[in-house]
């Protein structure tokens, strides 16, 4: 396996989340969902940057390993859910709905990606790429709790809102 090969393919699915979350925070009717999008923006900034670093490592000959910790886990999953779930006027968010399946779909295929890559991978680029899909499945799991969530409660209105 070509580890650089798979860190520039990876660069650019994290440019493209990075552009998705960002344009659609702007679009977003919901104020809580949008603050999770510019939240998670931003946190696929922080993908690009160690991502970035892992290519720049292989071109230097330096050991790829992940030394960068981030701090996405549960804390922003419970509080993100929270903000945007304690809400009362679920009508607002149902135009979001596609844009929240999109970010799930997004999210998914990326955590997917780095899951076979990992798998296939050895030593430190396994361990970031492990670390990389473990990321992403945090964000995927926000995304598909929150559009189910959403549905559901939308499923249950009565007629007309």
């Amino acid at each position: 396996m070509n580890v650089r090969k798979v860190y520039e393919y990876a660069l650019e699915r994290e440019r493209e989340g990075f552009e998705f979350f960002q344009s659609n925070a702007e679009r977003m009717s919901h104020a809580s969902a949008a603050g999770i999008f510019r939240r998670l923006a931003d946190e696929e900034q922080m993908h690009i940057e160690f991502i970035e670093g892992k290519i720049q490592g292989l071109k230097g000959g330096q050991p790829v390993s992940p030394d960068v910790e981030m701090k996405e886990g549960d804390f922003f999953e419970e509080r993100a859910a929270s903000e945007s779930l304690d809400q009362t006027v679920i009508e607002s968010m149902v135009p979001d709905l596609p844009v929240l399946r999109m970010a799930y779909l997004i999210e998914h295929d990326l955590a997917e990606f780095y899951s076979t890559a990992a798998e296939r991978a050895e030593g430190d680029a396994k361990q970031a790429l492990s670390m990389l899909a473990q990321w992403e499945r945090g964000h995927e799991k926000l995304f598909k709790n929150l559009h189910d969530k959403i549905l559901q409660e939308y499923m249950e209105m009565p007629w007309g809102g």
